[in-house]
């Protein structure tokens, strides 16, 4: 499975967990596109950072092609996908109260 495939099953998964599962319906609210606006300039700062040094290197054949900052579209699938996910979990555990 390729680089791309994987970002963008972590994509519709975040998703999912999101508006059906969890039923938080972050990808609805301001509060969370707000926080995604917050902490994108620095993932792409990172990524910039990470991949025009060849810190981190991509095989051509694994991502889309698209790039930016110099890292692949696929990094912002998966940070995105992450500030989600974590997002979603973090309100299901507080409606459970962590005992």
């Amino acid at each position: 499975m390729s680089y791309s495939a994987i970002a963008v099953l972590a994509l519709i998964a975040s998703g999912v967990l999101d508006l059906f599962v969890v039923k938080s319906d972050l990808l609805k609210k301001k509060v969370f596109w707000t926080s995604y606006a917050i902490i994108l300039p620095f993932q792409l700062l990172t990524n910039w950072w990470l991949t025009s040094r060849n810190i981190v290197m991509y095989s051509s054949d694994a991502i889309f092609g698209l790039r930016i900052a110099s890292a692949p579209v696929e990094d912002l699938l998966f940070g995105f996908s992450l500030l989600l996910g974590v997002l979603s979990m973090w309100i299901y555990w507080g409606r459970k109260g962590l005992d």
